[in-house]
């Protein structure tokens, strides 16, 4: 998210949706992002602009990211742009075999056997992370998310969206969770993608922490507790520095102060970005909500330490919408009263305070409050102990779901 100047706060939009590419009668996963974005551009390069989006690589070959070209002055309209450019992508897979699939997991890939790093433009990169965490696990090879990149100018403006996006995190999951089946089964957790993603970076703890970032509400703040000791941590093991950017940052919301906004990836993708986009929209919602003080003072946002907050992420990671909240005083940063609620029942009263009743997002996000998040949708669709044709059969649904930009409804 670039422009002339700093944007202020929701001023402009970033929006990312990874998509994983596999087989089309398989479903196995399939590393030729490099020949999609070959076909595409003219040539093989890392990103090819496509309008008002852009297509580019991820870590693995068998993973291609859509994102806005630029922030987009608004989100009404994207999830258009973005279907469009999924049934793109998909045709110029049609002839290679291949297919998108969503979802923020792979649900049987094998990581060790099948990842297959991008060799090309930025391998260095990628390579020096698979030589320091080694990628060959879930955690690096098997997510996909969705991104919300929000801009700020200046301290003043950081400290407000900063204090915001920390009280939402943990909540993400009971909203968005789309990953509840891992190497062919059930784990009994509804955001797997999640879980594997806080331990990936477990060799050197500063970079993701604790998914939650710390309190820190300036750039020179944030660059002395956060990034410094990130850098000093890795230096031993990257001695070119490749990696000393502040994208090396994995918590759950970064500072991308080279761009002035903060990026929030704590996301599962959704079935198609119809859904997605609903999601952004609500959590683009509470979050100006809470920067505007609608229901609490800054003062009290920012008085939230890192372990309160991590132990409702966590226990969002495992049940998801169902995921009970019985911190008052968190509660009534929201205008809630009263002993504990449900995650996904907050959810909706936060969508009936935010979202204005005509909004192309409620139909979307009804079927979430009423049926559940995807990873509850897929599980009713499952079997208990699923095998491989049932798990073919609802993962070749949600495919089609997001080939037609339809929801999936278990």
């Amino acid at each position: 998210m670039s422009s002339a100047r700093p944007l202020g706060l929701f001023e402009g939009f970033g929006i990312e949706l990874e998509y994983m590419i596999v087989d089309r009668c398989s479903l196995a996963v399939l590393p030729i992002s490099d020949k999609v974005l070959e076909e595409a551009g003219g040539e093989l390069i890392g990103e090819v602009e496509m309008g008002a989006l852009s297509w580019s690589n991820e870590l693995v070959l068998h993973v291609i990211e859509l994102k806005t070209n630029g922030p987009a002055p608004k989100l009404a309209g994207l999830a258009d742009s973005f279907a469009a450019d999924v049934r793109r992508i998909n045709a110029l897979l049609e002839p290679l075999g291949g297919r998108l699939m969503p979802g923020a997991m792979h649900p049987w890939m094998d990581p060790v056997r099948e990842m297959r790093l991008w060799p090309h433009d930025n391998g260095p990169i990628y390579q020096a992370y698979d030589r320091i965490f080694g990628c060959r696990g879930h955690g690096w090879a098997n997510l996909q998310s969705m991104h919300i990149n929000l801009p700020f100018s200046g301290d003043a403006e950081f400290a407000r969206l900063h204090s915001a996006i920390r009280l939402v995190l943990p909540l993400l999951p009971a909203l968005a969770a789309s990953s509840p089946v891992m190497d062919g089964r059930t784990t009994g957790l509804l955001d797997n993608r999640l879980e594997v993603y806080r331990h990936n970076q477990r060799r050197i703890p500063s970079i993701a922490a604790q998914v939650i970032p710390e309190l820190v509400f300036s750039r020179a703040e944030y660059e002395e507790r956060i990034l410094r000791p990130m850098y000093r941590d890795i230096a031993a093991h990257d001695p070119q520095g490749v990696l000393q950017c502040e994208w090396l940052n994995s918590r759950g919301a970064i500072a991308r102060f080279e761009r002035s906004a903060i990026e929030i990836r704590v996301l599962d993708v959704q079935e198609c970005p119809r859904a997605d986009l609903a999601v952004a929209s609500l959590v683009v919602a509470v979050v100006q909500a809470l920067t505007e003080e609608r229901w609490s003072a800054l003062a009290a946002q920012q008085r939230w330490t890192v372990p309160p907050l991590e132990r409702i992420l966590l226990t969002a990671i495992r049940q998801g919408e169902d995921a009970v909240i019985d911190d008052r005083e968190y509660l009534e940063l929201f205008g809630l009263t009263g002993g504990s609620c449900r995650a996904g029942e907050l959810w909706r009263r936060l969508a009936e305070a935010v979202l204005p009743p005509e909004s192309e997002h409620r139909p979307a996000l009804e079927i979430i409050f009423e049926k559940g998040t995807l990873a509850r949708r897929l599980l009713t669709a499952l079997d208990a102990d699923p095998g491989m044709e049932r798990l073919r059969e609802i993962y070749g649904r949600l495919c089609d779901c997001l080939e037609d930009g339809e929801m999936f409804l278990g």
